[in-house]
């Protein structure tokens, strides 16, 4: 009962395969070897984006920060919404890679920055003097880290109003796979065609060991970005290691594989939690990720059999009933049986 977060699920066996495969001999470092190579074309391939600048790194938190560094200057803010990763769970790395630049949080439903909000912002901050921070990139993730999917129409929307006010987008896809497969569109369709400039795309969270993808359609915003990856500390030597997870995931559709059955096991567990009668869903559920509240006694119940999840705030009080918030993620490897198990010690 293994719903704490994807991130704890295991590597794919095909990832692994492949790993071993990129072991036997030797390969130039730094990223000039052949996997490396394929892996950039996969990518492109992937997004049909030929011109695409590919690098990879063995983190999302390097990848976003490390693109919003390359986006922006240090006296520039970066707009992103509330629950950002990159507000709530990166300890400041984008201010630190930009050199100083700050976070500008907006507001929206379901963990989405509203379209009113965007451009509210960026209207205010084009009046600014040199005595203000000016404005910078705008981050959109998807999916969101409340489990909810931008629709095509809303990106497109979002893109638009920043562009609009000169400014480029990147997008947080550390669950991009999720979300495409829960629209059903296209990798193109939800990022360069509607109109996001430079993405984060995720793999740790979908099956790989440990292994992302920053990638700039707009090429011109990645003049830099192979220095400031090295300068950070994330060009890896033994590169072919990043690369041969890259290519598995992306060979015959996998990384869309493991996505489904990750975003399957979220709605049967959801299914389940609102048959139950005792659980109430917070947000709607899109992805492979649902947040919802119990009862503390239930709670309790589920902790003693070994059901692995992460609280998300709680109602105080002492009281069995008093209710808690909970955040469950499935990956891809989530099993029917597991999620019988947790149904049942409702």
């Amino acid at each position: 009962m293994h719903f704490a977060s994807d991130n704890t699920g295991p590597v794919h066996p095909r990832v692994m395969e492949a790993l071993m495969r990129a072991n036997a001999g030797y390969a130039p470092g730094y990223g000039a070897d052949a996997v490396t190579a394929r892996a950039v074309a996969a990518v492109r391939e992937a997004f049909e984006a030929p011109h695409a600048e590919v690098f990879l790194v063995g983190t999302g938190t390097a990848a976003n920060a490390l693109i919003l560094a390359a986006m922006g200057q240090p006296w520039e803010t970066v707009f992103c919404a509330r629950t950002a990763h990159i507000e709530e769970d990166e300890c400041g790395a984008p201010e630190f890679f930009s050199a100083g630049a700050k976070l500008t949080l907006l507001g929206g439903p379901d963990g989405k920055i509203a379209p009113e909000a965007l451009e509210a912002a960026l209207r205010e901050a084009a009046g600014r003097s040199v005595h203000q921070v000016q404005p910078g990139p705008v981050s959109l993730t998807q999916a969101t880290e409340k489990g909810t999917v931008y629709t095509l129409e809303e990106l497109r929307t979002l893109c638009g109003i920043a562009h609009a006010h000169g400014r480029k987008v990147h997008m947080d896809g550390a669950r991009f796979a999720n979300a495409a497969v829960a629209l059903g569109c296209s990798a193109a369709e939800m990022s360069w065609r509607a109109g996001v400039d430079a993405l984060s795309f995720g793999g740790t969270k979908n099956g790989l060991m440990g292994a992302e993808a920053a990638v700039f359609f707009d090429p011109a915003l990645a003049r830099d970005f192979a220095f400031r990856r090295k300068r950070g500390a994330h060009l890896f030597s033994k590169h072919r290691y990043l690369a041969a997870q890259i290519e598995a995931a992306l060979a015959d559709g996998l990384w869309l594989d493991m996505a489904a059955a990750a975003n399957d096991a979220a709605a049967a567990l959801e299914t389940g939690l609102a048959a139950t009668g005792k659980a109430e869903l917070m947000f709607p559920r899109e992805a492979n990720i649902l947040f919802a509240r119990w009862p503390r006694h239930i709670h309790r119940q589920l902790k003693a059999a070994g059901a692995e999840y992460y609280l998300d705030g709680t109602l105080e009080g002492p009281d069995p009933e008093d209710l808690l918030s909970a955040r469950l993620v499935c990956d891809w490897s989530a099993a029917p049986d597991a999620t019988e198990a947790f149904l049942a010690l409702f």
